[in-house]
């Protein structure tokens, strides 16, 4: 498998944010990864992106929800898809800087300096 196509994106709660950051940092970031994606698929696809040592990955598939809705006074039944996510732990002091801000899609961080007075 390709390894452009085992990261699919991080996964940014407040949980996976106290795990890479906060008191108790545990090194610890969630992506959201391929489900035919194995954990040393996984691994190599990290250290290869972000240039840090993975120690360990877990991995999870998180199983669909069924969901309801009415559609013109009738039931439409569907669900929502499976997502396989992989907790990676990277070596301590290593941090990954993509993880909280654009990732490799060609964005760059702009600051707003509206504060600034331009005079003329």
């Amino acid at each position: 498998m390709a390894k452009k196509n085992i990261i699919i994106k991080p996964l940014l709660t407040g949980k996976t944010s106290q795990l890479a950051e906060g008191d108790a940092a545990l090194n610890q970031y969630t992506f959201v990864v391929n489900k035919a994606a194995n954990k040393i698929e996984i691994k190599k696809a990290i250290e290869a992106k972000f240039e840090v040592n993975v120690i360990s990955v877990n991995t999870l598939i998180q199983p669909g929800k069924a969901k309801n809705r009415v559609i013109k006074g009738r039931y439409a039944k569907g669900r929502t898809a499976s997502v396989k996510k992989a907790i990676v732990t990277v070596q301590g002091g290593q941090v990954i800087n993509e993880f909280f801000g654009p990732m490799d899609l060609g964005q760059e961080i702009v600051e707003d300096n509206t504060d600034a007075v331009v005079e003329a």
